[in-house]
């Protein structure tokens, strides 16, 4: 969605409903999502555009031309669901974003503040200002970026941002790893037909993330009866299962197809079957029936 900063959920005072005479049942189209963002967004400084074709809406700063690109159907399917309370938080990430934006950020003294992302292999490996970010790979669907988390949300780190401050790729990696394991693994269970669910879900925008945590993960795989599959539906879930027999992909499939649907930065709707410290992506095809992806 955004060129460097795709962040986690932000939530700044009470939302407030400043459009009353919009109801929760109104018919939205593009072109009236378009005008309320707009209208929500007004400032001298902001340039926006809408591209019919893409069905996308974009706002950025008019002096860099550094902005956010959101597509409008996705909005409008939260709205349908949530009413306003979705454009209330969509308008407060935009906003964050774009003020992060306009910031210069180092990693000296931010070595605590590293951390990974998972995103899918689609999604864009340099900004619009051509700058490359920095990526390692990860899984046929998955591939892993770098963050400096600023509290509210986070940039996403390019390899100028390595340059300027004499980082290697290898020191950057270590660092978010070790980062990363500080983070909890609480999560909830919930079992179905005999087959265990476990989802982390904390939102402090890393949940997929967990997923790069080899010792957790081997914690689970030690635990499993099963098979233990992993999926990373979107940035903000992390869901493991202890697959037991076959009706437990079915299950599976619904839950990563249905999580993906709803993520506000979706990454693969396929789970990934874990064994031997490997992750393989796996097609679930028909009721009972599942295979590997070659």
């Amino acid at each position: 969605m955004s060129d460097a900063i795709y962040g986690k959920i932000v939530k700044i005072g009470i939302s407030i409903n400043i459009f009353p005479w919009r109801n929760f049942y109104m018919k939205m189209t593009s072109i009236k999502m378009k005008n309320i963002l707009e209208e929500r967004l007004a400032n001298d400084d902001y340039r926006t555009s809408f591209n019919r074709d893409k069905d996308t809406f974009r706002i950025e700063w008019k002096a860099s031309k550094q902005g956010v690109t959101v597509k409008l159907p996705q909005i409008i399917g939260k709205y349908n669901e949530r009413g306003e309370k979705a454009i209330d938080e969509l308008v407060d990430h935009l906003q964050e974003a774009l003020v992060m934006m306009n910031r210069t950020y180092t990693l000296e003294g931010n070595e605590a503040n590293v951390f990974p992302v998972i995103r899918a292999t689609s999604f864009p490996q340099e900004m619009t200002t051509g700058a490359k970010l920095v990526t390692t790979e990860h899984t046929a669907e998955t591939r892993i970026f770098y963050a400096l988390d600023i509290g509210k949300s986070y940039r996403l780190i390019d390899e100028e941002m390595l340059e300027k401050d004499k980082w290697t790729k290898e020191r950057l990696h270590e660092s978010a790893l070790f980062n990363l394991r500080s983070l909890s693994t609480d999560y909830k269970v919930d079992t179905v037909r005999e087959n265990d669910f476990y989802f982390i879900a904390t939102q402090d925008g890393y949940d997929a993330s967990r997923i790069l945590n080899e010792a957790f993960l081997e914690e689970m795989k030690e635990r499993a009866a099963g098979d233990l599959t992993v999926a990373v539906p979107h940035q903000d879930v992390l869901i493991l299962a202890d697959i037991k027999n076959d009706t437990g992909y079915d299950i599976l499939a619904q839950l990563t197809m249905k999580y993906f649907a709803e993520g506000r930065i979706p990454i693969t709707s396929l789970p990934f079957i874990y064994d031997e410290k490997k992750l393989e992506p796996i097609f679930i095809l028909a009721k009972n029936k599942t295979n590997k992806k070659k």
